[in-house]
């Protein structure tokens, strides 16, 4: 995961530890989380979302490959747990140290 930029690692280390705290703090305070569609706005919201979609059903997220394209990061997934398993893709913008944007593709 060296080409990952470290808010992303540091989101992805905290759900494989279901280290929720990590997890959010790897955001920033007004960063929007878009899963398939839905937004979540903040850090609250994101915080909810954990606790129902990512670590409350003890996601685990594997690095399958690394894409930058100007600000975006784009990370290929493969997830396993108690919600949705299968591959993905999270495509991530980040600023001053935190992630701004994440966005859950096919």
């Amino acid at each position: 995961m060296t080409a990952l930029e470290g808010p992303i690692r540091a989101m992805i280390d905290a759900t494989n530890r279901e280290d929720s705290d990590g997890f959010v703090a790897a955001f920033a305070d007004d960063a929007v989380l878009v899963d398939w569609g839905r937004e979540f706005a903040g850090r609250d919201r994101i915080a909810r979302w954990n606790a129902t979609e990512n670590i409350g059903v003890h996601s685990r997220i594997a690095v399958e490959g690394v894409e930058h394209d100007g600000a975006r990061t784009i990370v290929s997934v493969r997830v396993s747990g108690e919600g949705y398993t299968g591959g993905g893709a999270f495509v991530f913008r980040t600023g001053d140290g935190r992630i701004t944007r994440m966005e859950i593709t096919g």
